[in-house]
């Protein structure tokens, strides 16, 4: 009898209840309610269901030395996490990105660029934030992309500069780029007036297949030489952007943009999840860039929007933008550009500001990119 009190209490031992802490609950809630947001809401949810089912995989309490944490060594979910930890993922994703997207709006009016470019100015606000709020300057650099509401770049540019905060910047960045349809809105319609919320924008014009299969090269080549340090990423969303307008390479663009990018999805939002271990992801550095990601992301907002208030003033009347495209400059592919369809929608159904907002919004994933070879080059 001794013997099997002694060998279930040994078993009890090992069980979850047993080694479970406030921590590894508050952090299973966190991932509920990123399921909850995911599958209910339907909030993003090729990232959030995977992340958030990640969190309770990485908040099951155990004994340590059974080889089954993510931070153990000779683990699986070890192995798995090698692709966040060295930055495989995300150029992988980049490939994606680049087989799906349509830069047709952009080439066809360039100045659009100007407010992607003018978006990332919440990078660097958030760059110095972090700066004063203690962090060191490569740890302010991987904290401030999260104003690009770009998960891939937030992963690849931690993976370089902070490796320990990765888990906190990359559900940071997530949460943010999953709420894009929340928290930009009120900031749209806050920064702008009736008039120019009704503001009509020239229909883009035809842009031509030869323009289509230059861009990628040429933009590949302007972009690297500018800044080499982000070339894993830009090489590979211009590449596949290549593989989608040349034409002859179809069945490469469809795997890239569709099974390829849906595996790797998979491994990058249910290994970042399960980082977030309590034992190591709850610290005061997490909740610090928590709010400096929700402020970097509001300024990176709000940058955009001003910025096509002021581009405004020296366009002539029919050449004017509508400033509700310029929430689209963040990073988020393509639910900014939504929003502001959405927004511009409820204000005249008959005004259509998808396609012009599609402009920045590739800008914006150009920027970012740019913007992290920019702190990467600085930083390393």
């Amino acid at each position: 009898m001794d013997f099997i009190l002694e060998n279930l209490q040994t078993f009890l031992a090992f069980t979850g209840f047993a080694n479970a802490t406030w921590g590894h609950i508050a952090m299973i809630v966190v991932g509920l309610i990123f399921l909850y947001l995911g599958i209910a809401k339907k909030f993003e949810p090729m990232l959030l269901v995977p992340i958030g089912f990640g969190i309770l995989i990485g908040n099951i309490p155990f004994s340590a030395g059974y080889q089954i944490g993510i931070y153990e060594d000779g683990s699986v979910l070890n192995y798995l996490y090698f692709g966040v930890l060295k930055g495989v993922y995300p150029p992988l994703i980049f490939l994606g990105i680049g087989a799906m997207t349509d830069f047709s709006a952009l080439i066809s009016n360039p100045k659009l660029m100007l407010i992607g470019a003018a978006a990332q100015f919440g990078i660097f606000g958030a760059y110095m934030a972090s700066l004063a709020f203690g962090f060191t300057a490569a740890e302010a650099g991987a904290i401030g992309i999260i104003g690009g509401a770009d998960g891939p770049t937030a992963i690849f540019l931690s993976s370089k500069l902070a490796p320990d905060l990765m888990g906190a910047i990359a559900i940071s960045a997530y949460s943010y780029m999953a709420l894009v349809p929340v928290i930009q809105p009120p900031l749209m319609k806050l920064l702008t007036n009736s008039k120019e919320r009704l503001i009509r924008m020239k229909p883009p014009r035809q842009v031509s297949e030869r323009e289509k299969i230059l861009f990628p090269i040429i933009g590949m080549l302007l972009t690297t030489f500018l800044v080499p340090s982000g070339l894993p990423l830009l090489g590979m969303l211009f590449f596949g952007n290549l593989l989608k307008e040349s034409g002859v390479t179809r069945r490469l663009a469809v795997t890239a943009s569709n099974q390829l990018i849906d595996i790797v999805t998979i491994l990058l939002g249910l290994t970042v999840g399960a980082s977030t271990q309590a034992t190591t992801f709850l610290t005061p550095a997490s909740i610090k860039i928590f709010v400096l990601g929700a402020a970097s992301f509001v300024v990176a907002t709000i940058s955009g929007i001003l910025f096509v208030k002021f581009f405004n003033l020296f366009l002539k009347e029919g050449n004017k933008i509508n400033p509700l495209i310029g929430n689209s400059g963040v990073s988020a592919v393509p639910d900014s550009a939504r929003v502001s369809q959405e927004v511009g929608q409820h204000y005249d159904k008959t005004n259509f500001l998808l396609m012009h907002a599609m402009g920045p919004n590739v800008a914006g994933v150009i920027g970012s990119a740019v913007a992290a070879g920019i702190l990467l080059g600085f930083l390393v």
